[in-house]
């Protein structure tokens, strides 16, 4: 050190040496020199302000801000992600969203600190030992108060002014104050003192000082002599400085009181960078004994302050090696420094600089670039380290977040997609199923249906067989007297419809039941197959009913209401009876034969004639007149003839042929015949044939609905089991239905799922690369300058 400021001296007196005989050397003579401009120009280094190592710091910030802005907008688009998938897909419960809100604070806070962060240093000393005056050099202008004795009374911050306006801010409050009134609120002389760890903010304008203009900030301190309360100093205002600087007063030795200061706060921050500036070094040249030894004395002391100042800061602080340790102490003097600043900016003074000036304000210089690369280095990494580390922290829980939801999705995506074929093949499988159960069920109603209608036609023929015996069972009391008959009727009409349904439903009732029911149950296993599990088909389709029963609509009312009896008497032997059971049974006889003669089946009209006697009663039936014999038209001419000349002729007749005996006893007989049966005509006989023409004609009436009945009862039983397949059908198509919006809510999740799972991918991915932003962030700012 002493060799090169030998050197210096020796390149900058021409050889004279710093004892030369001159005498003092004025500012304003130093100022007009040529061999004093441009190496301390503004700036302090000799390098220019785009190339100071402060830059580094300036450049770091901007690009850790940068980062962190993308993380900031990072965090905000995966908490909204999140928020949209927490509504719509559960693929991420709610303790990971509250996770990633947490970021969003975090984020907030790291990028507030972020831009309030800057190159702190930190000056601290003995009462009067010039640290105030350092600082005014460093800042080219008298800032801060300085003078003899105890000047600072409280610690005052200056940094940069946003606005490029001097003014200061007192601690815990926003109102800004001219800054010309430092001098009265922090001297130490000043009446209204303040306490000695409160903060007072100087904001000086950036474009007088280019260290201010680099985030860099100076913090001046009281005497570390004064008071005893160096914790709570070291808490508040040491814990973020990157630099502290130790003013020490070259005139004496490093006292215990500095000593103490620095053990404490080397032992609440790991290896403090520490300067060690011997000020009041021009005091050494004054001194008569050094410029009479020519310097000897002055390198001893030089030497025995490096040495103690060494021993300091490696063995006692252990913060640094001794080649470091050398390369952080500097012997100044800070009022010649500032002295010279200000000549420079056109403010002369008549103060006269001592002999060795120029040494020391390079020595200055040397402080001052080194002190820059040692706070840029330093602010680098205790500013922005832990920052990188958070932002890489945020970034790979982010990144391990977003890759556990984007595998999620990935599952979720396969099982909806799995549960989706599920549903379509499903699907297809019901309807088929459904068209060949449909095809087989109608096969198998037409069949049944056929069956009911021949069983229905069968048994309704038998019971016409039998409607005598029906009709007999009817016991309502017969006259008749035309109203009681009347009611009569009505009645039989009842009882006959009643009787006949209830003989058929004997006879049919429980086979059909049980066909009905067979055929119910095949239908409902065959569609339970198709319904989903624990479907209950008879809850579905209706309560539990009775079996089932086919109605029979004979209405016998409607039926035989053109029934009309024939109650007057007729003797059965009579002539015309006789002539008419006759031609009756000709008459029937020639039908029949016509009737196999004519294949078509057609037959002529005819009249109504009697061709039967029951009781006395006629019963017509339909012959043909063309038909009939000779004879006989003669006969039932003459015997329906008017007069007695037909009876004449027949008595005579009859009478010439077989004798008046046989003749009166034959009339006789016949007679008594009519006799007998005239008699026996009594209400009981009327109801017999009443009975036996109602029989009659309902027999006809029903056998031309036996077919329509027939019909209509298999069409019950078509629409009983049409019915009941229908509303199978109908539970089918339901749950058919029921599978397609399934389908399609699988389908948008299918979608959502894949949209949820592109994002998280893309998010995963920018989460590694701002990861890696902050890896290429640290291999350029931070291991380069480790």
């Amino acid at each position: 050190m002493a060799a090169y400021i030998n050197r210096t001296i020796s390149l900058m007196s021409g050889g004279d040496g710093p004892h030369n005989k001159g005498g003092s050397v004025t500012t304003a003579a130093l100022l007009t020199d040529g061999r004093l401009n441009g190496p301390w120009q503004q700036g302090g280094a000799a390098a220019g302000p785009d190339n100071s190592p402060l830059q580094i710091f300036v450049k770091a910030k901007k690009k850790i801000n940068d980062i962190f802005g993308e993380i900031e907008d990072y965090v905000n688009d995966t908490v909204e992600y999140m928020h949209d998938i927490e509504k719509e897909q559960n693929i991420i419960n709610t303790v990971r969203v509250k996770e990633t809100e947490e970021f969003v604070s975090k984020v907030h806070g790291i990028r507030d600190v972020l831009c309030r962060d800057h190159m702190k240093v930190a000056f601290f000393g003995r009462t009067s030992n010039g640290k105030s005056s350092v600082i005014n050099a460093m800042l080219h202008d008298k800032v801060l108060p300085s003078g003899i004795g105890h000047t600072t009374n409280c610690f005052l911050q200056v940094e940069g002014s946003p606005n490029d306006e001097p003014y200061l801010v007192l601690e815990n409050s926003e109102e800004r104050c001219a800054v010309e009134s430092v001098g009265q609120l922090a001297h130490a002389l000043c009446k209204e003192k303040l306490s000695e760890s409160t903060l007072v903010k100087v904001y000086w304008p950036k474009n007088r000082c280019l260290l201010l203009r680099d985030d860099v900030v100076f913090v001046d301190s009281p005497g570390v002599d004064v008071t005893p309360n160096l914790d709570e100093w070291i808490d508040k205002h040491c814990l973020d400085a990157d630099v502290f600087v130790l003013v020490a007063n070259a005139e004496s030795t490093l006292m215990v009181t500095e000593k103490n200061f620095f053990h404490k706060v080397s032992s609440k921050l790991s290896k403090p960078n520490i300067f060690i500036l011997n000020n009041r070094w021009d005091a050494s040249a004054t001194e008569p004994e050094f410029l009479d030894q020519h310097c000897n004395e002055q390198e001893e002391v030089r030497r025995q302050h490096q040495e103690r100042a060494i021993d300091f800061l490696v063995k006692e602080l252990k913060v640094c090696s001794s080649k470091e340790a050398e390369e952080r102490i500097f012997f100044i003097s800070a009022k010649e420094v500032l002295q010279a600043r200000l000549a420079e900016q056109g403010q002369t003074t008549s103060t006269p600089l001592t002999e060795g000036f120029q040494t020391r304000y390079f020595e200055f210089q040397d402080f001052e670039r080194k002190f820059e690369e040692c706070i840029s280095k330093s602010a680098v990494k205790t500013k922005f380290e832990q920052h990188s580390q958070r932002g890489k922290f945020i970034a790979n829980e982010l990144r391990d977040i977003l890759d556990g939801i984007y595998n999620d999705a990935l599952k979720l995506k396969e099982d909806r997609l799995a549960q989706r074929k599920e549903v379509t093949d499903k699907i297809t499988y019901t309807e088929q199923q459904l068209m060949v159960i449909t095809q087989d069920m109608k096969k198998k109603i037409h069949t049944m249906v056929e069956d009911v209608e021949q069983r229905v036609s069968k048994a309704l023929n038998e019971e016409i067989r039998r409607l005598s015996t029906l009709v007999d069972e009817f016991n309502l009391p017969f006259h008749p007297e035309p109203l009681v008959l009347n009611v009569y009727k009505k009645e039989l009409h009842l009882h006959v419809e009643q009787g006949l349904g209830s003989n058929l439903r004997a006879r049919l009732s429980t086979a059909l039941a049980l066909n009905m029911e067979a055929s119910q149950k095949e239908m409902t296993e065959k569609m339970e197959t198709l319904l989903p599990k624990g479907t209950t088909v008879y809850g579905v389709i209706g309560p539990k009913r009775q079996p089932f029963e086919i109605l029979y609509r004979l209405n016998c009312d409607n039926l035989c209401a053109d029934f009309h009896e024939d109650l007057e008497f007729r003797f059965s032997w009579g002539i015309t009876t006789m002539i008419q059971r006759f031609a009756g049974s000709g008459a029937n006889f020639l039908a029949l034969k016509k009737s196999s003669n004519n294949p078509q089946g057609t037959c002529p009209n005819t009249p109504t004639t009697p061709t039967d006697v029951v009781d006395g009663r006629l019963i017509y039936a339909q012959a043909g007149l063309d038909d009939w014999s000779l004879l006989s038209r003669l006969a039932i001419a003459g015997a329906t003839s008017q007069g007695t000349m037909g009876c004449l002729l027949a008595a005579g007749f009859l009478f010439k042929m077989v004798g008046w005996r046989i003749v009166a006893l034959t009339g006789g007989i016949y007679g008594c015949l009519y006799l007998y049966e005239r008699l026996t005509w009594t209400n009981k006989a009327k109801e017999r044939a009443f009975k036996k023409q109602y029989v009659d004609h309902a027999t006809r009436k029903l056998r031309m609905i036996v077919d329509l009945t027939s019909a209509n009862c298999s069409h019950q039983v078509q629409q009983e089991l049409s019915g009941t397949f229908a509303r199978l059908c109908h539970l089918v198509d339901e749950a058919i239905n029921e599978m397609d919006e399934k389908l399609k809510k699988l389908e948008k999740e299918v979608n959502g799922l894949e949209s949820a799972g592109s994002r998280a991918k893309v998010l995963r991915n920018k989460a590694n690369y701002l990861a890696h932003e902050l890896e290429l962030f640290e291999d350029a700012y931070l291991k380069i300058h480790h």
